[in-house]
């Protein structure tokens, strides 16, 4: 995949909070019918406030009474409109984004290759594929309880990544241990492509697979359990739906570690996986966001 310049033209997004889900939900099915931006987003605001937010994407300049008139029809604050100016996001994303250390691991972009110190296990994550760097609490928080097992004995085993993204867990994993196999899969196609090219740019060609799974559900990743070390970095939803079929693909003893759960979400977790035969060993919160470490009883 190219990293070349990837440059989107100037657009707008409207943005405005109401009280109730089902006044947000009327707002926003009322913009998709009567402005048709070019995508509309719903969703419950996490600062506690019980505000749900309603947000617009046009290509074009909005028409600001078309907008004042939703607004007042569902009792919404009236609506905040933003010019986003043209953007390289690729130089931005290089600006931004710093190299990451997790314990061992070292995850990196093409421009800060000098950057990699002697001894560590290095990751290359090209700016142009900026999601799963390591950079989210998430991520990095699956890289530093990886490390921690590491560090306590955790010896070679099998190994799914569910949700994998840009496969930088698989192959952190494929770093440390050259003769496991290693799987990575996800849901998205595209996701699957993003990881393909991350395995090979990463000199990893023929050591991990990837495929195209909702969660379990593919042959390769049924012939190869059960698992001894099994990554889901995805939401709390799907991962409470996961438990019975992750538990049912690891190992007795194998360890699971879990991902993008927001801090006041980790109780649910523990406890449906507690149910699913799974006892916690660590707790690690990074910001906003709690990663899970649970081993199989």
């Amino acid at each position: 995949m190219s990293d070349d310049a990837i440059i989107t033209p100037a657009s707008w997004t409207a943005l405005t909070t109401l009280r109730t889900r089902e006044q947000a939900e009327g707002l926003g099915e009322a913009l998709e019918q009567a402005m048709e931006p070019d995508g509309v987003g719903v969703f419950e605001m996490e600062d506690g406030s019980g505000l749900w937010e309603v947000g617009a994407y046009f290509t074009d300049a909005p028409d600001d009474t078309g907008l004042a008139l939703l607004a007042a029809a569902f009792d919404a604050r009236p609506f905040v409109v933003s010019e986003v100016p043209p953007t390289d996001w690729v130089a931005h994303v290089r600006r931004e984004l710093q190299p990451v250390e997790a314990g061992r691991f070292f995850v990196y972009g093409s421009h800060d290759s000098h950057r990699v110190p002697e001894g560590r296990v290095a990751l290359l994550i090209e700016a142009a594929m900026a999601f799963g760097t390591g950079h989210h609490g998430t991520t990095l928080g699956c890289l530093q309880a990886f490390d921690d097992l590491l560090v306590q004995g955790l010896t070679p085993g099998k190994v799914a990544d569910i949700g994998a993204g840009t496969a930088v867990l698989a192959m952190a994993a494929a770093k440390v241990w050259p003769d496991a196999p290693i799987i990575a899969s996800d849901i998205d196609e595209v996701a699957v492509e993003v990881a393909l090219a991350n395995v090979a740019v990463n000199d990893l060609a023929g050591r991990l697979e990837c495929v195209e799974a909702a969660g379990f559900d593919h042959p390769r990743l049924s012939a190869l359990a059960p698992f001894d070390l099994i990554f889901a970095n995805i939401l709390k939803g799907p991962l409470v739906e996961l438990a019975p079929d992750l538990a049912a693909h690891a190992a007795q003893g194998g360890h699971a570690i879990l991902s993008g759960i927001l801090n006041p979400q980790g109780d649910d977790v523990v406890a449906a996986y507690d149910a699913a035969g799974f006892d916690l060993a660590e707790r690690r919160i990074i910001g906003d966001w709690t990663t899970l470490t649970l081993r199989r009883r």
